[in-house]
């Protein structure tokens, strides 16, 4: 062979390693969606949809805020309606460290009482929807191990997909499944399996929108495979970057309430 051709097929490899080393893992991937950026404060009307087996609908109106804090996220939803739920406020505080629980509370109006959720309850169902309450809070990307199991076309985008499987032995999914949208750093899609490896839910990501500079999913559906039943969630009128006070997040207002 000549060796021009052999030097040039050489330098082609060494070119080449770089490009393959560059390869993000799935720990990457996972710490990208993580720390996505979405403004430091945020205040929305969300919209919850609930439809069981038979068709039948149940709508939820929510009024929602989320302030960012140092190694801290904090978030309250106060239930504007319907009747039977209003004044139900919930909140959650996230921290930025691996194997540290979040921090949540529930008010309910007709117990006039702030309830702590412990970490036993974090696998309920939140206020009839398909999402638990592990769902709201923010995992952190070390709490579990993370994988690259392929790379698929979804809704137009190109995913990494990744098979997350928890450290802990008792968590309340044995693993998930995530098509991660490189450069908007969300998941298009998750899978969620049950304790005994069953596909149990999955989340599906319709609608989403570049607002001020930040990539925010403002509309996803939660479709419970074993139930039969699934949860619209609706988010509109987003302000991002927001003076929101500190003291929205307390247990002090969750009960007063939005006036």
């Amino acid at each position: 062979m000549n060796k021009h051709l052999v030097i040039f097929a050489v330098l082609l490899v060494l070119l080449a390693i770089p490009l393959l080393a560059a390869e993000p893992t799935g720990l990457e991937l996972v710490e990208n969606v993580y720390d996505r950026p979405e403004g430091e404060g945020m205040q929305s009307n969300l919209k919850m949809i609930l439809i069981n087996s038979r068709g039948s609908q149940r709508i939820r109106e929510i009024r929602q805020f989320r302030k960012t804090f140092e190694n801290l996220e904090k978030k309250v939803m106060y239930f504007r309606s319907p009747a039977d739920v209003r004044n139900t406020s919930f909140m959650s505080w996230d921290y930025d460290e691996a194997g540290r629980n979040d921090d949540q509370w529930i008010y309910l109006p007709a117990l006039n009482k702030v309830k702590r959720i412990s970490s036993d309850s974090k696998g309920d169902y939140f206020m009839g929807s398909d999402f638990t309450y592990d769902d709201l809070g923010d995992r952190h990307p070390g709490s579990d191990v993370h994988k690259v199991i392929g790379q698929e076309e979804l809704s137009g985008e190109l995913c990494f997909v990744v098979e997350s499987l928890p450290r802990e032995d008792d968590y309340i999914y044995s693993r998930t499944v995530s098509w991660i949208v490189e450069g908007k750093w969300f998941a298009l899609k998750k899978d969620f399996y049950d304790e005994d490896g069953e596909l149990l839910k999955t989340l599906s990501v319709e609608n989403y929108e570049n607002i001020d500079g930040y990539w925010i999913v403002t509309g996803s559906t939660m479709f419970n495979l074993q139930r039969d039943h699934k949860t619209i969630m609706t988010l509109d009128e987003v302000e991002l970057d927001q003076d929101i006070s500190s003291s929205m997040f307390s247990e002090r207002m969750m009960a007063r309430g939005l006036k």
